[in-house]
């Protein structure tokens, strides 16, 4: 198949896979005019690159992967050597947790000023009815809501 219906029945535009193929992730084969020729494994190939790729991994991760990329969607895990897709995949977990400890530490910063900012004897008191502004901390915080500050409508910002 030539690149145009690999793009139609992957749902990935052509320019991506141009890129994959620049980055070593796809192979096409070459007609004596040039156009690129796919087997019909590409698909499963081009789809496992996205699923890979959404989940945190990059295209340097995938070449590391090479022989791997066309077994994660059946899962079959048929690679010949699975230790490079081992230590790709441990070293981004690893990555993910180290993200996800830092924002549990901001987002903890965040809550223990908010709840110094509320015990302040001089808090004007809140309308009830107003959205977004829980009465007392939530274990689980709404991060869809951005409470506005609760200084002065007309106080100069800080200088950086």
């Amino acid at each position: 198949m030539r690149i145009g219906e690999l793009a139609r029945i992957t749902g990935v535009t052509t320019r991506a896979l141009r890129y994959y193929e620049d980055q070593g992730l796809l192979r096409p084969e070459r007609s004596t005019n040039g156009y690129r020729s796919y087997g019909e494994s590409a698909v499963r190939v081009v789809a496992n690159i996205r699923l890979l790729l959404a989940a945190g991994l990059t295209t340097d991760d995938l070449r590391l992967l090479d022989g791997c990329l066309r077994d994660e969607l059946t899962g079959a895990h048929a690679c010949v050597d699975p230790t490079p897709k081992i230590e790709v995949f441990e070293q981004r977990l690893a990555l993910l947790q180290a993200r996800i400890n830092d924002l549990v530490g901001v987002r903890d910063q965040l809550l223990d000023r908010l709840s110094d900012l509320r015990a302040q004897p001089n808090l004007p008191a809140r309308s009830p009815d107003l959205p977004g502004q829980p009465r007392s901390l939530p274990t689980q915080p709404d991060l869809s809501v951005r409470p506005a500050c609760q200084g002065a409508p007309d106080a100069a910002p800080a200088a950086a």
